[in-house]
């Protein structure tokens, strides 16, 4: 479709129809492909509280690339650029990712940038370093994302607008806090509390399922790090290896009995919205002829991806938005995918977003998500992409989606397929 085509359809929302060829296409191995031979992630951590609480992001965001060259075993000096998806960290974290890269055991020809998509972001850096490859700019990349909203989370997370902003309503709406935005939503589309909860604490029984089974070990790598004890203020060494916000037992009876965090008669709450929470996760990508002539083992591949807007104060529509336009650059309908990725920022908008879809819900986050184990904000778009690939090949599945809405009126879309 080109961009006069789109401009008839402004205003609603892609088909996303199948074109010619479908699943049977995108399934086609071809030289110039860019493949995935390695991803990971950290386990997520509580924000404030939990193992991560005292690491600065660089320092998660370095053991998690030195993971991707001990479980590749790709030459360092052959990764040309590195992209790290941040959303809070001062000065964009450019400096300090770019010195993580080097701790981590990257040379000095292997060149850092960071970008800030909010929510996105992770996902953002993984479809640039598949662009870059695509382009022939580079051979061989990373896409990545991390966050520690321990460290960086608060209210001066948002600068104050100026007049020029906060005269144009809709330029005002971008800074309506998202958990006021996401009441106001479900409260308008008719998204009740009952059904916000089934959903969370089917989150929660995936995710604890999935720990149970050891179902993440495959995709999280250990991380050892320096814990200060808020009892004893005693400092010790502790190994991260599993994420500690998934909660047994959760029932929607039992997330019935929070109160409600935005309005008094609101619906949402801690228990049905994505927890603050610290990690990092990182993708390796290359064209595939490069990739067999280096003997690496593929994942994946990327095959196309989306960014939509939608408006502020509709934040929350956005993968609804995001995944037609994915699946139709994909050349694939909504029935072809296996396994959809969509971020759980709230249960309400994940829930209507798949509804207003059509897509069952048992193709949605089969180990669970961001309201079970976590959103480090830059970082899960990246996490994504390894807890689909991973969960693909478990279940000798193909093709999958990754998805998310973005802060300010956004969605942004992917398809992967598993090799």
């Amino acid at each position: 479709m080109g961009a006069l085509d789109r401009i008839s359809q402004i205003g609603g929302q892609m088909s996303g129809n199948p074109t010619a060829g479908g699943v049977s296409k995108i399934l086609e191995k071809r030289p110039d492909d860019v493949v995935v031979t390695a991803c990971c992630r950290s386990a997520f951590t509580k924000g404030g509280k939990g193992g991560f609480k005292d690491t600065p992001a660089q320092d998660i965001m370095a053991g998690v690339l030195r993971a991707i060259i001990d479980r590749s075993k790709i030459n360092p000096a052959l990764v040309e650029d590195i992209c790290v998806g941040t959303v809070l960290a001062p000065g964009g974290g450019a400096t300090e990712m770019r010195a993580a890269s080097l701790v981590a055991g990257f040379p000095e020809s292997a060149a850092v940038r960071t970008l800030n998509r909010q929510c996105s972001s992770g996902l953002q850096a993984c479809i640039d370093v598949a662009h870059q490859i695509k382009s022939g700019m580079i051979d061989v990349g990373i896409g990545a994302g991390v966050e520690s909203m321990s460290t960086q989370y608060g209210p001066n997370a948002v600068t104050e607008f100026s007049e020029l902003l906060e005269s144009h309503p809709e330029a005002a709406n971008c800074k309506v806090p998202m958990g006021v935005l996401s009441e106001n939503m479900a409260k308008d589309l008719g998204i009740g509390r009952d059904a916000q909860d089934k959903f969370a604490a089917g989150s929660y029984q995936k995710a604890a399922k999935a720990q149970q089974e050891g179902l993440f070990k495959d995709e999280i790598v250990p991380l050892k790090v320096k814990f200060e004890d808020p009892k004893t203020g005693e400092t010790r060494e502790i190994t991260v290896d599993k994420d500690d916000g998934i909660r047994p037992g959760v029932t929607a009876e039992s997330l019935g009995k929070i109160r409600p965090a935005f309005a008094k008669d609101g619906s949402i709450h801690g228990g049905n919205a994505s927890q603050i929470s610290d990690g990092a996760a990182a993708v390796l990508l290359m064209r595939r002829d490069v990739a067999e002539k280096l003997g690496q083992t593929i994942l994946g591949k990327y095959v196309a991806g989306s960014i939509v807007g939608v408006k502020p104060l509709l934040m929350g529509q956005g993968p609804w938005k995001a995944i037609p336009r994915a699946l139709e650059l994909s050349g694939i309908s909504k029935d072809d995918v296996d396994i959809y990725e969509i971020n759980e920022a709230f249960a309400s908008q994940c829930l209507w977003c798949a509804n207003e879809l059509g897509i069952p819900h048992e193709k949605i986050n089969p180990k669970g998500g961001a309201i079970a184990f976590g959103h480090p904000l830059g970082c899960t778009g990246a996490r994504q992409v390894s807890t689909l690939l991973y969960e693909l090949k478990r279940t000798g599945k193909k093709v999958g989606n990754t998805s998310m809405c973005v802060g300010t009126g956004m969605g942004m879309s992917a398809t992967w397929v598993a090799e």
